[in-house]
């Protein structure tokens, strides 16, 4: 015996582990020794038990409890597989809520007592403000979702805004972009009055500093009046969107009045095979029948709200629209054909008449 097993300093040597981690592992009969000393009460271990002491360190250090631990090691593969997928999935989740804190925490530290510039041309100002603005939510229950966030950071301004079932997100190409990044939050009908002043001039500074947030052109300066509520994490949400499966490419203004005129219905379906995309209710009535190119055949019909869908096609520009899916229960992403600068997500909605 004393040949073919390892005192426990050395095995916890070995594996990584302290020698009273291995008598803790052995309380609760995880890692047993493979023998102890009836005299002594000391533990021996064996060499085949490093690969076993390994994998138990490792679950460890990645934060899994010691019960799930037991069903990776000890359990059905199936049902460890299971385990160590949703506690990959909660470690993600918890990285990208402390990614968004410390990026908030660091732009904050950055920032406080610099100044940031960006100088855009008026009349696209004002464009991403007329295409973001209808994203925002009008009955508030989160005072964020009321607001359009303004980015300027990377090179880039970006506006967001979103009500839960649809997102939209301007990016613009400022002609300058001084400072570090800046986020604000305004609310959606302040912004409306802005979007209409900057239409009328040819270029606008928005400044940002430790005083507040300013926009002015080249005769008029006026206050941004911002709010210090928590928008929500869009980018984590858009990096988590699966690959579309299905595009369409449809005339913007015909899909448009087709789901217009279907907006008093709770609800409408869309699908589409091959040079077709049909426009229905969710009992197949009233059907109409557009041409469209589609690269893949969706297998099923896709549900939507008509009143949002119809105000995303709305906020487009250009004469064709993208439909980007990747499952009939994901958002759905809408982008203009002639401006990939301007996004929206789109949620579908159930097509079960009787929810």
């Amino acid at each position: 015996m004393w040949l073919k097993t390892i005192s426990i300093s050395a095995f916890a040597r070995r594996v990584g582990l302290a020698p009273s981690a291995l008598r803790f592992y052995d309380d609760c009969r995880v890692l047993r020794p493979a023998w102890v000393d009836g005299t002594t009460g000391y533990r021996f271990y064996s060499p085949a038990q490093e690969a076993r002491a390994a994998l138990l360190r490792s679950l460890r250090e990645a934060g899994l409890p010691l019960a799930e631990v037991t069903v990776v090691l000890d359990g059905p593969e199936r049902e460890g597989r299971e385990v160590l997928e949703r506690h990959l999935e909660k470690v993600r989740d918890q990285a990208q809520t402390a990614r968004a804190a410390i990026a908030v925490a660091l732009r904050s530290l950055s920032t406080a007592d610099s100044t940031t510039e960006a100088r855009i041309g008026g009349v696209e100002l004002a464009s991403a403000v007329r295409q973001v603005v209808p994203a925002a939510a009008s009955d508030v229950e989160l005072p964020a979702l009321g607001c359009v966030l303004i980015e300027m950071e990377d090179g880039e301004v970006r506006l967001v805004a979103t009500d839960r079932y649809r997102l939209s997100m301007r990016v613009l190409r400022p002609a300058a972009l001084d400072g570090g990044p800046r986020r604000l939050l305004v609310h959606a009908t302040d912004l409306i009055e802005f979007g209409q002043w900057a239409a009328r001039v040819r270029q606008v500074t928005i400044q940002v500093g430790p005083d507040g947030a300013r926009a002015r052109s080249t005769s008029e300066s006026r206050a941004l009046v911002t709010t210090d509520d928590l928008f929500p994490a869009y980018r984590e949400m858009l990096s988590a969107l699966a690959p579309p499966e299905y595009r369409v490419v449809v005339d913007r203004l015909a899909l448009h009045d087709a789901v217009n005129s279907r907006a008093d219905a709770p609800r409408i379906a869309l699908s589409f095979a091959g040079d077709e995309l049909i426009v229905s209710l969710a009992d197949h009535s009233n059907a109409v029948t557009l041409p469209a190119v589609c690269h893949e055949d969706l297998p099923q019909r896709i549900g939507f709200d008509p009143s949002v869908l119809a105000s995303a096609l709305e906020a487009s520009v250009g004469p064709d629209v993208l439909l980007e899916i990747s499952a009939v229960d994901q958002p759905v992403v809408v982008r203009s054909a002639d401006q990939g600068s301007f996004t929206t997500l789109v949620m579908p909605v159930s097509l079960n008449t009787s929810s």
